[in-house]
């Protein structure tokens, strides 16, 4: 018998959300087979078994979130034919509370039709029992109910001062998940504003949110969807953000794209982008302009002494994850270029692990295979600047040829932009870094580099 447990998917999360099991109760299980996926603030993973076995019980199900280390489901040695005794083993864990002893009692309230005899002495001897296992008693099941309340569901039972037992739960077999609590709380504004309501939820009742209308679809956030919103949030909330964008000639760039395309595929079996050459010259650039790579302490600005550049990767739409090619600055473009398209490639067959999405000191986000023009980025916490690549196109520009006077010539023309926190440092110094991107990108012997 084995538990599965919540894992710890980075240092700093401590809770993660069951979106999918990949099985279930009855069904045969091998160490390290894709067991569940989780959704955390950092990531998104499938959960290998930690045992094999059989799926015995599944404790927490789909859509819940649970703090790091609560049990989520049971592998027992047991085959599907002895699935009974597993499920039989978990009702044994309440009864050995002191309470659920006294539940038979609670089986007598069935009978309250001959409430007279309970009245006498009994009666007030079960009051205390819903009172202290009210929770799901009240629906039917209360054992059952009782197992499944989660730490989350819990602490927003607490902090609102709601007994379980008036909560409908929509949970398989009726168990109460956080959205159904939540419900509840938001269709009682003044209790929970009267009791201990947040500082949020007083402004989101200053601006409640429109309801759908008939003609609308609502479209429930993801895990993913929802942590962005708050780090994005808490991004503009933290730092001074400000601006800057410089035009650079990939002409240089594109050259060597042409002349190393087929080859380039056929060697590395993905295609050769502008983002590999943008890292190299960033990473090069911050060389020259370290502060660019830094992140705020206590009236210090910590600055890093190696880069490891965080680059965004859109997961079909369904959100963003930046995936980290650690110590980036020791590596050349070719190598920075595999990296960029193997995490690429896991983050949105979430197959990343914990390790590869933390301590980035600087982000590139990349939204021109899209043809943008200008994108201003929201810093990525705690890092102090984030770069933003932007469309590339063929237009006309003035060149200097070679006898000294200036012509007009086709070239590959696009943006890069640079969001900065100007508590680090002034808009000359973004300013010249960005200049030094410009520089390198426009006249780095890229051939050479390949």
């Amino acid at each position: 018998m084995a538990d599965v447990t919540m894992p710890q998917l980075g240092e700093t999360v401590t809770e993660g959300t069951i979106t999918k099991w990949f099985k279930e109760v009855g069904d045969q299980v091998a160490e390290d087979e894709v067991l569940f996926e989780v959704s955390t603030d950092k990531v998104d993973s499938e959960v290998p078994s930690p045992a094999a076995g059989y799926l015995s019980e599944i404790k927490v199900p789909e859509g819940e979130t649970v703090d790091v280390g609560v049990v989520l489901a049971v592998i027992a040695d047991a085959p599907p034919g002895d699935g009974a005794a597993p499920a039989a083993e978990p009702e044994p864990e309440p009864a050995p509370q002191p309470e659920p002893e006294p539940q038979p009692q609670t089986a007598a309230p069935e009978p309250p039709a001959p409430a007279p005899p309970p009245a006498p002495a009994p009666a007030p001897a079960p009051a205390p029992t819903p009172a202290a296992a009210p929770e799901p008693s009240g629906d039917g099941g209360g054992a059952g109910t009782d197992k499944v309340l989660s730490p989350v569901v819990r602490r927003l039972l607490s902090e609102h001062s709601l007994d379980p037992a008036q909560i409908p739960g929509t949970g398989a077999g009726g168990r109460i998940t956080r959205n159904d609590v939540l419900a509840v709380i938001e269709s009682q504004p003044q209790p929970p504003a009267a009791r201990q309501a947040p500082a949020p939820r007083a402004a989101a009742a200053e601006t409640p949110a429109a309801p759908p209308g008939q003609r609308d679809t609502a479209v429930p956030f993801s895990n993913i969807r929802k942590r962005t919103a708050e780090h994005m949030i808490r991004s503009k909330q933290t730092s001074a953000h400000v601006y800057a964008a410089i035009e650079v000639d990939y002409e240089a760039v594109e050259q060597v794209r042409k002349a190393e395309r087929d080859t380039w595929k056929a060697e590395e079996g993905f295609g050769l982008t502008y983002l590999p050459f943008i890292s190299r010259a960033v990473v090069d650039a911050i060389r020259e302009f370290p502060e660019v790579n830094a992140t705020m302490g206590d009236n210090e600005l910590i600055v890093h002494n190696y880069v490891n550049l965080g680059v965004a990767v859109d997961l079909d739409f369904k959100g963003l994850m930046v995936p980290v090619i650690h110590d980036a600055d020791a590596k050349r473009m070719r190598a920075i270029a595999r990296e960029i398209s193997d995490l690429a490639a896991r983050a949105r067959s979430k197959k990343l692990s914990p390790d590869e999405i933390v301590n980035s000191t600087f982000t590139i986000t990349n939204p021109g295979p899209y043809g943008t023009l200008l994108t201003l980025p929201i810093i990525n916490q705690p890092q102090v600047a984030i770069l933003s690549t932007d469309g590339v196109r063929r237009r006309p520009v003035v060149v200097e040829l070679a006898d000294g006077s200036e012509g007009i010539a086709i070239h590959s023309i696009g943006n890069i932009a640079l969001a900065w926190d100007h508590r680090a440092f002034d808009g000359a110094y973004a300013a010249a870094f960005l200049r030094d991107v410009k520089t390198r990108l426009e006249t780095h012997d890229w051939a050479q580099e390949l």
